[in-house]
């Protein structure tokens, strides 16, 4: 099964989506990665869950992959002697390490490492920022505030702080255990939630040790500071507008995702743009006109992916939300402005063999009017340096690997698929011709433009480029 689209959709599978019915019915209608979300369910709920996809993987004869997305630490207010209060404008209210029950004027924060970070001068943000907290004072043991913007606050709330680096670390026991448990189950790709800095990444990676690849969420404000290491350091990004969207003004979100695409596009790392997209879809059939310009706008930019989350995960029209955003990604790629966009964000190539390659493929490609680009590849190296080009003839990615086959579904452009090992050149222009053949991306007399690494098999060894006439 082709996609006639080149940027991906990630569809949550929840409670809406856990037959094998619907599995089948959300991949059909255009889902390439299913995020397996561990902030909810149970393992057994995963596991159940990920063999119906894999069975579903079989069925259609199509790498599909699975993203593990871990919960992180979540900061929490303690509890109320009365369940909530009403905090007022301008009133004072202390936090403290006091575990008894909170009331009007104070509530426990079970958070002993805050303390130390917060200082005066910060905000600190409750209930998915509805209330704001200005921090007058700040000590091992209290932190006394100014409420800047009142409301309700009950019990166990969350607490966001967006103007300081905290000494927390991006996994928790928890997601250690769920870490574990989904590469265990087979996960392709491992989202790790809380990034502040590139040492959060590389700890999951060594824990990982190879088995899955690695996608940083950015939410929080301080992961921009670093932004460039973190990138380098992670083999894809998420930009998790939820918690980025309460802890930034919601007028920087924009130029901030624009940035973060910017950063991932020049080192050829995979960009989702996840969060609210078709947020209306939970209860409607049909979107706002304003969730489709957002989704459109993040094809316009470039981005690799796009991502339903509760649409999908728990809302009432899951197969009418991912169908809905197939088609807005594929009326986009339509459009010539979208092609003109491309090539107007395309990233000079960096000094390294695979790039000037790929540079090349691109370019060769166009002149000859190739129906496909054919990227044979190891480690997947070789497709992803060719899909930073964003080249106009689609990505058939040809790897000996499932593994690799299934964690390039989520980059812009790759339509990957399983073969023997090749040997020589004559076997790998023959292979590619007939995969084309095969797979609907060329018929006999078309022509192609194959890029691999010599000597094969041998990982981010990109150094050749050649033309082929389909024969078959």
């Amino acid at each position: 099964m082709r996609r006639q689209r080149q940027a991906k959709i990630v569809a949550t599978l929840g409670p809406a989506s856990a037959s094998r019915q619907m599995i089948q019915a959300l991949f059909e209608a255009g889902a390439d990665v299913f995020r397996f979300n561990f902030s909810h369910g149970t393992h057994a709920d995963h596991q159940a869950r990920y063999q119906i996809v894999r069975e579903v993987e079989r069925e259609v004869g199509r790498p599909i992959a699975v993203l593990a997305d871990l919960q992180g630490p979540k900061l929490r207010i303690g509890q109320f002697i009365e369940g909530k209060v009403t905090l007022l404008q301008g009133q004072e209210f202390t936090l403290d390490r006091d575990a008894k029950p909170g009331d009007i004027n104070r509530v426990c924060l079970p958070h002993p490492e805050l303390f130390e970070a917060i200082a005066a001068g910060q905000s600190l943000l409750l209930d998915d920022g509805k209330l704001r907290l200005q921090v007058e004072y700040s000590n091992g043991a209290i932190i006394r505030t100014r409420v800047v913007n009142g409301g309700v606050l009950s019990d166990r709330k969350g607490v966001n702080v967006p103007d300081a680096v905290l000494p927390i670390p991006a996994l928790t026991e928890k997601d250690r255990r769920d870490l574990a448990f989904a590469l265990d189950m087979g996960a392709d790709w491992i989202a790790l939630s809380f990034v502040q800095r590139p040492e959060d990444v590389e700890e999951a990676r060594s824990l990982i040790g190879g088995r899955a690849a690695v996608l940083s969420k950015l939410e929080k404000p301080a992961a921009l500071d670093r932004l460039d290491e973190i990138v380098r350091a992670s083999d894809a990004i998420m930009v998790a507008r939820g918690d980025l969207g309460v802890e930034l003004p919601p007028e920087r979100v924009p130029g901030t995702q624009k940035r973060i695409l910017r950063v991932c596009r020049q080192h050829g790392k995979p960009i989702v743009i996840a969060t609210q997209m078709l947020e209306s879809m939970i209860t409607a059939p049909v979107p706002t006109r304003a969730e489709v310009s957002d989704v459109a706008s993040a094809i316009y930019d470039g981005s690799d992916a796009v991502m339903l989350s509760a649409e999908s995960a728990n809302g009432a029209y899951p197969l009418q939300a991912v169908s809905m955003m197939d088609r807005v990604i594929a009326e986009v790629e339509r459009d010539p402005l979208y092609r003109n966009m491309l090539d107007a964000q395309h990233e000079t190539p960096q000094p390294n063999r695979s790039d000037a390659i790929c540079s090349a493929l691109r370019d060769v490609a166009g002149i000859v009017g190739a129906t496909a680009t054919v990227t044979y590849t190891s480690s997947g190296h070789t497709s992803l340096r060719a899909a930073r080009e964003r080249p106009m003839a689609p990505i058939l990615s040809i790897t000996p690997q499932l593994a690799t086959a299934r964690r390039l579904a989520l980059v812009w452009g790759v339509h990957s698929t399983i073969s023997d090992q090749i040997h020589n050149e004559s076997d790998m222009v023959s292979a590619a011709c007939q995969t084309a053949l095969k797979e609907g991306f060329a018929k006999k007399g078309d022509q192609i433009a194959i890029t691999a690494g010599m000597p094969f098999g041998q990982p981010g060894s990109t150094n050749l480029l050649r033309l082929a006439e389909v024969w078959g």
